[in-house]
């Protein structure tokens, strides 16, 4: 799975990696985030058509925005459903209810610098059957600091104890897309997010790409990534610092995985 990521490169950034015409208030002022959790607010880039006149009237835009990373399907009856919603597994987007929908229609990149994940170790010698898995987190990141644009879905929720002219009645949530972790990365963890290479991101956003195709984009060509062991403070949500990305100087993995530089 992935759970943890960071995004931490300024929004105009972001914007000129991506070719992204409008970033909305909210995206532009969201602040730089070294250990992104679940529930947490995420920029994302969509492809919808400009609002005129209270409607989706006008030309394809594609924008930078703010979802709540955790989808929140159009019918569930509270938003707390979200928080076990934050990654959607490619094998299954086609027949849950809740991501088949947003496959078809509403699909998503999130901008991300790279993710965390936590390869689990063997236990000491000599210690308990029952004694706690030790685990050595892993930043797994592009090289040359590009950006990682995760394949994601997005969708609308309606608040029904909002009232129609509240301006907060509707929430914006998102998913990751995940698969089979590949390319040595299976040695860290067996699941892995699905970032796509820059030649996939108009068919992915293109709404006009239908269900079928975009998961033949999923399947498709990946981003090759690069790993490095890091210190166990990313494992709390309290730690959010630049330094949480450095190498750990003393790994407990004795066979440190290290892909790429």
């Amino acid at each position: 799975m992935c759970g943890r990521y960071a995004s931490f490169r300024d929004a105009q950034d972001i914007a000129d990696d991506l070719a992204i015409a409008e970033i909305a208030d909210d995206a532009r002022l969201l602040p730089p985030s070294w250990n992104v959790a679940p529930t947490d607010p995420v920029r994302i880039v969509v492809e919808r058509p400009r609002r005129i006149d209270g409607k989706n009237t006008g030309e394809i835009t594609r924008s930078l925005r703010v979802a709540r990373w955790g989808l929140v399907p159009s019918w569930a009856k509270d938003p707390g459903v979200g928080a076990r919603m934050i990654n959607a597994r490619s094998e299954t987007l086609l027949s849950k209810s809740a991501f088949a929908r947003p496959l078809a229609v509403r699909r998503c990149l999130l901008p991300a610098d790279g993710y965390y994940e936590w390869r689990k170790l063997p236990l000491p010698e000599g210690a308990p059957a029952r004694a706690k898995v030790p685990k050595q987190a892993y930043w797994i990141h592009p090289a040359g600091g590009r950006v990682a644009a995760l394949a994601g879905l997005y969708e609308f929720w309606r608040d029904p104890a909002r009232a129609d002219d509240d301006p907060d009645r509707w929430l914006v949530s998102a998913t990751v897309v995940t698969t089979a972790a590949s390319d040595g990365l299976e040695r860290i963890h067996d699941r892995m997010p699905v970032i796509l290479p820059a030649g996939s991101w108009d068919a992915w956003l293109d709404p006009a790409v239908g269900a079928e195709e975009a998961m033949a984009i999923v399947g498709g060509p990946h981003v090759g990534m690069d790993t490095r062991p890091v210190e166990a403070a990313v494992g709390s949500v309290r730690n959010n610092r630049p330094t949480l990305i450095e190498r750990d100087p003393a790994p407990l993995d004795p066979d440190v995985v290290s892909l790429g530089a």
